[in-house]
C-alpha cells in the first residue's frame, strides 16, 4: 500500500491541494462522523472507522461491510483510524479534515501527530485548508515554495534549533512557549532545521 488518506470530521477539504488529494486517493479511511460528508461528494471510503456514534443508522446498514467499529473510549476516532491504517502497511498517511470547527478537537488532533510519528516508520502529515503540519523528530531539509510561511512548534522546551534558509534564524530562539517559532518565512525553495533529536511540529503554508 503506497499512501492512505484519513478523513476526520473537522473542516472538510476545500482548498485545491487537499481537495485534489482526497479526490485522487487510492485508499480512504474515514472517521465515522465524516462519512456522510464524503459520501455526499460521491466518494465512497474504503473503510469507516470509529465508535459509530456519529453515523446515521441507514448508512451503518448500507456500508456495514466496510465498517471497523470500536467503542474504546481511551482513544478518539482519529487514532482508531490511524491504527487501522497502520495495519495496512502504507508508506505514508495523510490526514485531512482534522482541524477547524471545534478548537479543542483541532488542538487535540494536532497534538497527536507527534505521537503518531513515533509509533512507526510510516511518514505522516496533517493537511488543512491553509497548509501542512509535519511532525519532525530530528533535523533535515524541507521543501517549501519561496515565500511560504513557516511555523515551528517545539514540544520540548529545552530544544535548541539552528536554521538555514528561513527569514528569521532560529539559532537564538528559546522555545519556552508555542508562539516562539511561528510566522517565519522560507527565503528559497527549501530550508534546513539543524538539531539532533526532539519533538517538533512544522507548519508550512501552501
Amino acid at each position: 500500500m503506497d499512501e492512505i488518506i484519513i478523513l476526520a470530521d473537522g473542516e472538510f477539504p476545500t482548498h485545491e491541494i487537499p481537495s485534489r488529494k482526497l479526490k485522487n486517493a487510492s485508499m480512504i479511511v474515514c472517521c465515522d462522523g465524516a462519512a456522510a460528508k464524503l459520501l455526499s461528494c460521491n466518494i465512497t471510503p474504503d473503510f469507516i472507522v470509529g465508535d459509530m456514534d456519529s453515523l446515521d443508522l441507514s448508512l451503518r446498514e448500507k456500508y456495514r461491510n466496510i465498517i471497523i467499529e470500536s467503542d474504546c473510549q481511551q482513544t478518539n476516532d482519529l487514532t482508531k483510524a490511524f491504527n487501522h491504517s497502520l495495519s495496512l502497511n502504507p508508506y505514508r498517511i495523510i490526514i485531512l479534515g482534522a482541524t477547524g470547527l471545534r478548537e479543542d478537537h483541532t488542538l487535540g488532533n494536532i497534538s497527536l501527530l507527534s505521537d503518531y510519528s513515533l509509533m512507526s516508520s510510516v511518514s505522516v502529515e496533517l493537511w488543512t485548508n491553509s497548509g501542512r503540519f509535519i511532525p519532525v523528530n530530528s533535523g533535515g531539509i524541507f521543501y517549501a515554495a519561496k515565500g511560504s510561511q513557516v511555523s515551528i512548534f517545539a514540544l520540548d522546551c529545552n530544544l535548541k534549533i539552528e536554521s538555514i534558509g528561513l527569514k528569521y534564524p532560529l539559532d537564538n530562539v528559546v522555545f519556552d512557549n508555542w508562539w516562539r517559532g511561528t510566522l517565519n518565512e522560507s527565503i528559497d525553495d527549501s530550508f534546513e532545521l539543524i538539531f539532533d533529536k526532539g519533538r517538533v511540529l512544522l507548519f508550512i503554508t501552501y
